[in-house]
């Protein structure tokens, strides 16, 4: 979804709203990327496995957490649409039926943030002559036509951005030597979660220290429980 000019006499205004659907779906699939697949093969490394079954691990993450980042997302907007839409009906019904009194309610609106009566019924009254529909779901529902939950477009994002930032840690463990493939998973896995997360708080609008130290703490974290119990497994079953 592209970000929405305001046009202000000779300004154009950019705001980030615009982009919280897609950001979202793309910041969550390739921080959970990282971090899964990251944790997933140091876990894998720290039970002394060979450097195959490390990679199919990883590779095995990547498919599957890709694919469970598509049906998740898919499923959660599809919630929010049907919802959605449920609401759309329901008005679009109400307005067919009762018009005077939704046009007594819209108004109610506009007073409750600030309007005079009269003034009110008169903001309603053009605003329902031009887009009736329109009027109710942005000022009564809180729903903008075009930014509708779209799920198909979460999924596809979601997995896309799985897969994609899933292959830093593979990429590790293939350039690695076999003494430092765990520190190398790490530190590339790490690094690029700092960088993700400075880059969706610079999206965002928030500090990019402050987004790139969060997931990057999340992150270690992770990785060292893992770590842990796969050298705890890999000592008790060996």
């Amino acid at each position: 979804m592209k970000t929405k000019p305001i046009i202000l006499a000779n300004r154009v205004e950019m705001h980030r709203s615009g982009r919280v659907g897609w950001l979202r779906a793309a910041v969550l699939g390739a921080d959970d990327a990282i971090v899964s697949t990251a944790s997933l093969m140091i876990g894998v490394a720290a039970a002394s496995a060979s450097k195959g079954a490390i990679l199919v691990a990883g590779v095995a993450g990547l498919v599957a957490g890709a694919m469970s980042m598509a049906v998740g997302e898919y499923v959660s907007v599809s919630s929010q649409r049907d919802a959605e839409q449920a609401d759309i009906g329901l008005e679009t019904h109400e307005l067919a039926s009762e018009p005077e009194a939704e046009l007594k309610e819209l108004a109610m609106i506009y007073v409750k943030r600030g309007l005079e009566s009269d003034l009110a019924m008169k903001v309603a009254e053009q605003l329902s002559a031009h887009d009736r529909l329109g009027a109710h779901m942005r000022d009564e529902l809180g729903i903008d036509q075009e930014s509708l939950a779209r799920p198909l477009q979460a999924a596809w994002i979601s997995a896309t951005s799985f897969a994609s930032f899933a292959a830093v840690p593979i990429l590790a463990l293939l350039v690695a030597p076999a003494a430092l493939r765990i520190p190398m998973i790490a530190m590339l896995s790490l690094l690029s979660l700092a960088v993700l997360g400075a880059f969706g708080g610079h999206l965002g609008g928030a500090s990019r220290g402050r987004a790139a130290l969060r997931v990057t703490i999340g992150g270690a974290l992770a990785m060292v429980v893992t770590a842990l119990i796969g050298r705890i497994l890999g000592v008790s079953v060996g």
